[in-house]
């Protein structure tokens, strides 16, 4: 039940903010207000199922502590978090650039973000590979593994989803479809986005540091 009501959630944010009159109208039917209302309440809910998710893994850190793991702090996890902070900061200034009426800016730092999500959804690839095919770490491995993929799976996900939504507001950026007084898309897909960055420096504060000191 929960979980449908979720995917109609979004399905009405999405279709709203980024299909209902997508050449013309674009979201004034429904006012900048109400969109970005509904995503604070989409990363309300948002909170909270992360927070199930290092609830459970605080809950394991209490008990019993058996877990085999590989070593989780690397290069490939510093140059990841770099590439996610980078992210945010390029569409910061992509965004200050689109308000300025600097149009130009706006599409290629969007670019950019673009850019730096993929890459670090690669990483997040090469990084399981490396745990799975050479460690021999997988979601099986003992309660650890089930808390590490879950939750790192479950942010993955949302960078994916991410990528997805950078990916609709760089094409209609492309058209020429945004302006200083109509950026509506762009100001909630930047909430969105930063907080998926948020999520993952807390991630490797929590899952990665954490469980290796």
């Amino acid at each position: 039940g929960s979980t449908g009501l979720f995917l109609a959630g979004l399905y009405g944010w999405l279709y709203h903010a980024f299909i209902a009159g997508f050449w013309e109208e674009g979201t004034a039917g429904h006012g900048s207000g109400t969109l970005k209302f509904a995503m604070l309440l989409f990363l309300g809910s948002e909170i909270a199922t992360f927070g199930a998710g290092f609830v459970y893994y605080f809950f394991i850190r209490t008990g019993t502590w058996t877990a085999t793991r590989p070593e989780l702090l690397s290069p490939l996890i510093a140059i990841n978090t770099g590439l996610l902070i980078l992210s945010s900061i390029t569409l910061h200034f992509a965004h200050t650039g689109l308000l300025k009426g600097k149009q130009k800016r706006f599409v290629r730092l969007l670019g950019v973000t673009l850019l730096l999500g993929i890459l670090f959804i690669g990483g997040q690839i090469l990084e399981y590979f490396e745990f799975i095919e050479h460690e021999g770490f997988d979601i099986t491995t003992g309660v650890f593994g089930s808390a590490f993929y879950g939750l790192t799976g479950l942010h993955g996900l949302h960078v994916s989803l991410g990528g997805v939504l950078l990916a609709i507001i760089f094409f209609r950026g492309l058209y020429g479809q945004y302006t200083p007084e109509k950026h509506t898309s762009v100001s909630t897909v930047s909430m969105y986005w930063h907080f998926v960055d948020v999520v993952w420096v807390f991630l490797v504060i929590v899952l990665y540091v954490g469980a290796a000191v």
